[in-house]
């Protein structure tokens, strides 16, 4: 079964509104599902074996936790014969998976990134879209084994500790999720840029292949800027949307192809570079280094040419490396630098940042202008 899923407007009817549940997605070409999603497909298919697939935990944690603002149907087919068919769907976009040797010790990390995903059956459109990630990583004395691996990957969906997995986070989006009585304008992360130097900071299982980077670094921004805002933001599709044409495949083997929305409203970003500066030395031979990421945000409305912030940017985060530790992976703390940048920036627009880094963060003169006109641009998209 092949669906098309054309771009039209949509109006929206008034409250009360039912939503289908639609359940658990790949996105993507069909042939590229099972190399792409090799430990993912196993949860899901463990999940079943077991009598708790994965569309049973979620639409059990759905009715425990109910949207507030609208109601949650069981099946599609519910909607049969209504003049609108919301649905939404977890859609998961990307797996990584790496094991790193450093002399005697492994580090395996666990990646998985998705989209709260909410599309109209009839109209065909995808209309709202939520970003949800989960990083888990774990060093070892010896290289992970399947069964290891797969017992990270089982807790990224989750959870681990008090951070809620991927399954809960895509729960929470639902349940805080707003339908528009109207036509929103849509935000979504255009154009992503990263420079030579920058590239050499991250490692190799995030070049795997052409424009996993900039997939990465998008997924990055967006999610900062949609999880602190409560804006949804339109997929990056220079990955596997092409031609703004995204590929699913849900549980039951159906095949969707949704069309996303053009963007009223487009995001650039340029990740410039990365430092690591020695800042002291203190008792006991531990050393404090500060980890910097630099880069640049433009927000534009292509139509009229209206561009709402356009700064550089930079931010630090200080760590403190104990004398006793002969290994220093710089990426998670280079990573945290970079995610802190979006999310401090993102936590300003919504009001409840801290303005002091804003005035040390941000190049451009007229940065305050820009944040009050940027959060107007939010408003809209809401």
């Amino acid at each position: 079964m092949l669906l098309l899923f054309l771009a039209s407007p949509l109006i929206w009817a008034q409250q009360p509104v039912d939503v289908a549940f639609a359940g658990f997605a790949f996105s993507g070409a069909q042939s590229t599902i099972e190399a792409r999603f090799p430990y993912s497909q196993r949860y899901e298919a463990a999940q079943k074996s077991a009598g708790t697939p994965i569309y049973q935990l979620l639409m059990r944690q759905l009715q425990a936790n109910p949207p507030a603002n609208f109601r949650i149907m069981s099946q599609l087919d519910e909607l049969k014969g209504r003049d609108q068919a919301l649905a939404v769907a977890l859609v998961i976009g990307n797996e990584t998976v790496s094991d790193e040797t450093f002399g005697s010790l492994h580090k395996l990390m666990v990646v998985i990134r998705g989209q709260v995903m909410f599309f109209d059956f009839k109209s065909m459109n995808v209309v709202r879209s939520y970003p949800v990630s989960f990083a888990y990583v774990d060093v070892l004395d010896h290289a992970a084994s399947k069964e290891e691996v797969m017992a990270r990957v089982k807790l990224v969906y989750e959870g681990s500790g008090d951070k809620p997995g991927i399954l809960a986070r895509f729960v929470n989006n639902v349940t805080k999720a707003q339908i528009p009585s109207q036509v929103t304008r849509y935000l979504q992360v255009t154009n992503l840029r990263v420079s030579p130097e920058a590239q050499a900071f991250i490692p190799s299982f995030l070049k795997s292949e052409p424009g996993a980077v900039e997939t990465w670094a998008a997924d990055l921004v967006g999610e900062a800027i949609s999880t602190r805002t409560g804006v949804p933001i339109v997929p990056y599709s220079k990955g596997y949307a092409i031609g703004n044409v995204m590929s699913l495949r849900v549980s039951d083997g159906t095949v969707w192809e949704l069309k996303l929305p053009k963007p009223d409203y487009e995001i650039t970003v340029d990740l410039t570079g990365f430092k690591k500066i020695k800042f002291s030395e203190l008792a006991g031979g531990a050393t404090t280094y500060v980890y910097g990421a630099y880069g640049a945000i433009r927000i534009v409305e292509p139509l009229g040419n209206k561009v709402y912030i356009d700064t550089a940017l930079k931010n630090g985060e200080s760590r403190v490396i104990p004398a006793s530790q002969q290994y220093v992976d710089d990426f998670p703390h280079f990573y945290d630098a970079l995610n802190g940048m979006f999310v401090k920036l993102a936590q300003v627009i919504d009001g409840k940042g801290d303005e002091k880094w804003l005035k040390s963060a941000a190049s451009a003169s007229a940065i305050e202008q820009q944040i009050v006109q940027t959060k107007e641009l939010m408003k809209s998209c809401k």
